[in-house]
């Protein structure tokens, strides 16, 4: 096969994992690192569809170019907002700062980038802080 076709994204919801990440092998190369299931069946449905349709028309492309760029969840906060928690026994902060987050010293670019230091295993940022609820 050289390009997909749109009856193939019909067949998606009917794949399992190892199946999705063939299809996207055989049209695309290496596949991402997904887990899930459902969230790799969207992404290659999209990757599909733009791939048919070449990609994003120009209208698309113009609002893109004119959206504004999206800050880090949490620089929201403002400049020098704390964020904290007990980890470990401990209480932990977190700074909004302009270039990002500081935690001891260090600078991170995102607030998960923090939480993952500050845990030593990856974390959502948010999640973290308690800026979002736990999934139910």
């Amino acid at each position: 096969m050289s390009s997909p076709d749109l009856e193939i994204v019909e067949t998606l919801d009917d794949l399992d994992l190892d199946a999705l990440r063939n299809i996207w092998q055989n049209f695309y190369g290496s596949p991402p690192p997904l887990r899930s299931p459902e969230l790799f069946r969207l992404m290659l449905a999209w990757r599909i569809q733009a791939s048919i349709d070449r990609g994003l028309g120009p209208l698309a492309r113009q609002q893109l170019a004119r959206a504004p760029v999206p800050r880090a969840e949490g620089l929201s906060l403002g400049i020098e907002a704390k964020l904290g928690r007990i980890w470990k026994g401990r209480l932990v902060e977190v700074e909004v700062v302009e270039d990002g987050f500081s935690h001891d010293g260090e600078i991170y670019n995102s607030l998960s980038a923090a939480a993952t230091a500050i845990a030593g295993t990856r974390w959502n940022g948010p999640r973290f802080f308690g800026l979002r609820e736990p999934k139910a």
